[in-house]
């Protein structure tokens, strides 16, 4: 069995009931109470499935709580996006998108009440969602990669500024107050002499920007380094705007070449989290990075690199998996699984907390409530899953949890493929199809991709000059849609 599995919950038993103790005597306010409260591994081996969401009519990619934790946004195969009331477990709104294509990511923008929500998809398209007061949604394309976009990064605080990765290894900067988006950078692969060409463009999985510095922000794609970068050096002129201001690697994986990084997240504390393809979960503090160049890294420095926590016992093969912290001070780290479970560690030591049955096929993602020990998870099923610390004893991890490691461990290290059921063949050759399908149009549109090419060359790499590529103002891109309302959306936020 691998390490991590065995867990002592005796000390986080006495943990809780002294914090209580605390709190009856007033030596704990509410609020921090709560918080420390929350962080108990005593409560987190109590959750258990509450209930589900059931509305989407295809595989839900994205879920996300607003900042207070009263609602939370989703998006699916279906192309709709739908606004859930977490409290009551019920529908306030569903609307098309206006993606042609699956949306891998809906994130709501901060402090619009929940009326701002930006979407990226299959199709290539960051688009706008709009909710009016008479519960009309507006869409409009805000910009477009040649290239699948799994993630957006919106700035912690601001209602305006987000970022979108895509496929097509660009990353660009959106600011709603104007009416256009900006190409920051196009992300390379490493080379020995440096050279960066068009050829060795990376694909990108994921972008995160670090709460505590928001100048700060990482991506991660198809090799092994998650790139740091400072958004305050596009301001400047220079012509090597691809080149971070630091890289993440372990070890390890800097001699091979078959791994790559399907999500990322950033702590509390900006320790960063990321979630390698085939293999494990590391977490990097700031210390453990190899520079602006990891090709520079000479031996002896290697050696002496602080090795970063590990986190295994899952597999992350089949699809692009998310990562993400639990707990008011991200104590615990959390990920999904091709084996269809949730994997809950501890950040700290690396062991095996809980471990749920999440989907019948692979779970995607696993998301955390801003305040309070609840979470959320979806995957290849039609269904979003609410989990909260509901039993009066603390749960057992499974009773077959050796074996569930060990098959997950064996998947990894063979590169096996894990037994797929009918429905998810059907599903994974409806992607292909999907895939295909665009590639005969993007041939077929030759000519168009070669005017957005050279439009490409005209684009502004400076923040706060627009390029071709990213106007919001597009004509046929803008469209509007009655939402089907099942709350009033003007109580969304009472």
């Amino acid at each position: 069995m691998e390490s991590g599995v065995n867990v002592n919950s005796k000390g986080s038993s006495q943990h809780e009931i002294l914090e209580v103790f605390k709190r009856e005597m007033g030596f704990n306010p509410p609020r921090k109470f709560s918080r420390r409260i929350s962080a108990s591994e005593a409560l987190v081996k109590r959750i258990g499935l509450a209930g589900k969401l059931d509305g989407h009519e295809g595989c839900v990619n994205t879920i996300e709580f607003n900042y207070c934790g009263h609602h939370l946004v989703s998006g699916s195969d279906d192309r709709r996006v739908m606004i859930w009331n977490v409290a009551t477990r019920s529908l306030v709104l569903s609307y098309a998108s206006g993606h042609v294509d699956n949306i891998f990511q809906a994130r709501f923008m901060p402090f619009t009440h929940d009326r701002t929500i930006v979407t990226s998809a299959a199709d290539g398209q960051v688009r706008l969602g709009q909710v009016a007061e008479n519960g009309h949604v507006e869409t409009k394309k805000l910009g477009k990669h040649h290239g699948r976009v799994h993630k957006l990064a919106v700035e912690p605080g601001s209602p305006h500024i987000f970022y979108s990765c895509g496929e097509d290894g660009l990353v660009r900067h959106f600011d709603l107050r104007s009416n256009s988006s900006t190409k920051l950078f196009c992300c390379s692969s490493f080379t020995e002499n440096n050279q960066h060409s068009s050829s060795n463009s990376l694909r990108l999985n994921t972008i995160v920007i670090d709460p505590r510095n928001p100048n700060y922000f990482s991506v991660g794609g198809s090799d092994k380094y998650a790139r740091l970068y400072d958004i305050r050096r596009f301001q400047l002129p220079s012509s090597n705007l691809d080149q971070p201001v630091n890289t993440f690697c372990p070890k390890h994986l800097i001699e091979t070449q078959d791994v790559h990084i399907t999500g990322m997240a950033y702590s509390a504390t900006s320790e960063l989290l990321v979630s390698y393809n085939d293999e494990l979960i590391y977490l990097f503090q700031k210390n453990m990075g190899l520079g602006p160049d990891p090709m520079a890294v000479s031996h002896e420095d290697l050696d002496n690199l602080e090795e970063p926590q590990t986190y295994s016992g899952h597999r992350n093969s089949l699809t692009v998996k998310g990562v993400s912290f639990f707990g008011p001070n991200s104590e615990y780290v959390m990920s999904g699984s091709d084996c269809g479970h949730i994997f809950i560690w501890n950040k700290r030591g690396g062991g095996l907390v809980r471990v749920m049955e999440g989907d019948r096929r692979i779970v995607n993602q696993v998301e955390s409530h801003p305040d309070i020990p609840v979470l959320a998870s979806s995957g290849l099923e039609k269904n979003i899953k609410l989990w909260v610390p509901m039993s009066d004893d603390i749960l057992p991890l499974p009773h077959d949890l050796q074996e569930i490691v060990e098959s997950n461990r064996r998947g990894r290290e063979d590169h096996s493929r894990v037994t797929l059921t009918p429905d998810v063949i059907m599903h994974v050759l409806r992607l292909h199809r999907r895939q295909a399908l665009a590639y005969i149009e993007r041939r077929h549109n030759r000519d168009d991709l070669a005017s957005d090419d050279e439009e490409d060359e005209n684009d502004a790499y400076i923040l706060g000059l627009p390029d071709g590529d990213g106007s919001i103002e597009d004509g046929n891109s803008s469209e509007c849609c009655f939402c089907k309302k099942h709350i009033p959306y003007d109580t969304i936020n009472k």
